[in-house]
């Protein structure tokens, strides 16, 4: 799978999880770490927890192993590293104390999930 396909993908079932707030950040032009960065929001540590999970089974499904992962445990902040995507589910406060957007926004390569 591409970048791009694996990014929607990843979206496509954060949605399904009822993650919120889904943003991409396009980082390839920022950093090698990675092209996207999707980033979105749970409701509480459970559902972070559940969501990282969730994810990481579906995408080994389609044949995209998480390479790492961190925080999953503890269910605040939970990091799934796809290599070409690295997703990052938050719970609320702890999204709002991170703020990754306003490090990694360069003004033209955010977009939303879904479509706003």
């Amino acid at each position: 799978m591409s970048p791009e396909e694996i990014k929607n993908a990843i979206c496509k079932e954060l949605d399904e999880r009822k993650a919120v707030d889904i943003t991409v950040l396009n980082v390839a032009h920022l950093t090698v770490l990675a092209d996207y960065f999707v980033i979105c929001t749970a409701r509480s540590n459970k559902q972070v927890k559940a969501i990282a999970e969730y994810v990481e089974e579906k995408m080994e499904e389609n044949g995209v192993p998480v390479l790492r992962s961190d925080g999953v445990r503890e269910g605040k902040w939970a990091v799934l590293d796809f290599g070409s995507v690295i997703v990052h589910v938050f719970n609320d406060d702890t999204r709002m104390f991170y703020c990754l957007e306003k490090l990694w926004t360069d003004g033209e390569n955010v977009e939303f999930y879904p479509a706003k």
